[in-house]
């Protein structure tokens, strides 16, 4: 079923193509793009900054082997260096050698060494024999040289190379980190914006308790109103109008008179 779907699929395209031609390959295209970038944006953001850590985490064995290639490129190089070390050595003593001999022989002096007497014809081979090993001594001595400063070049390349790697790694580290901040932020932002206010609600419950306060203040007035009968009867005495009554009965008959404020 699934052969046939891919075979149906698959002729449908090569029709659309032998009949479009270019528009076609050009609709295929700009689909493929479409659904890869739909797909692309439907992983949650939060897997995606997951997978970029482990990506990170994933560079740290490349790190390790890289550091140990370097190390044992280092342990190479002191190796050699210390060859070489040699070698100058015994081309620098070779030198004095060669150069006591060619002297023993423009002198012609006695041919005598470390209690040995020897012939010139003897001095002449030996002599002719150590220049030849020197030469190729010194031959050698420069290709080690070579070889150490091209090996030296490549170690200061690979250590530049590493650091590199290491702070790029720590700054991808860095940025993760930064996007996960800001999606935090995002998130945060959008819980807030889940809190809906409804101020026709609060204008309800204001209109609601001004209309209690009417209420109340309407029962008040009527409570007051039955307390007072209009058109009733006073039974009580009523109160005196005149001021100085009012005024000797709240101070007594028995209290002074205060001083006229009036002067004669």
């Amino acid at each position: 079923m699934v052969k046939r779907v891919l075979l149906i699929g698959g002729g449908a395209i090569v029709v659309m193509a032998v009949c479009c031609g270019g528009t076609a390959i050009s609709y295929l295209r700009t689909s493929a793009n479409y659904m890869s970038e739909s797909v692309k944006n439907a992983v949650p953001i939060e897997f995606q900054i997951d997978r970029a850590r482990q990506m990170i985490a994933d560079l740290e064995p490349q790190v390790r082997r890289n550091m140990h290639v370097i190390a044992k490129e280092e342990a190479e190089v002191e190796r050699l260096e210390k060859q070489i070390d040699a070698a100058r050595s015994r081309a620098e003593k070779s030198k004095e050698q060669i150069l006591a001999l060619k002297a023993d022989l423009s002198n012609g002096s006695p041919f005598i060494y470390a209690g040995r007497s020897y012939s010139k014809e003897q001095v002449k081979v030996d002599l002719t024999n150590r220049f030849k090993r020197f030469k190729t001594g010194e031959a050698t001595l420069r290709s080690l040289e070579r070889v150490y400063e091209a090996r030296n070049r490549g170690l200061d390349a690979a250590r530049t190379r590493l650091e590199g790697m290491i702070a790029a790694k720590r700054q991808l580290l860095v940025e993760v980190e930064n996007l996960e901040a800001q999606r935090q932020m995002v998130d945060a932002a959008k819980t807030t914006a889940d809190y809906h206010f409804d101020d026709s609600s609060l204008g309800r419950v204001k209109e609601l308790i001004s209309d209690l306060q009417i209420r109340l203040d309407t029962e008040r007035k009527l409570v007051d109103a039955e307390v007072d009968f209009p058109g009733e009867i006073p039974l009580d005495e009523a109160a005196s109008d005149d001021i100085i009554d009012q005024v000797t009965e709240y101070f007594g008959p028995d209290k002074p008179e205060a001083a006229s404020l009036v002067r004669q």
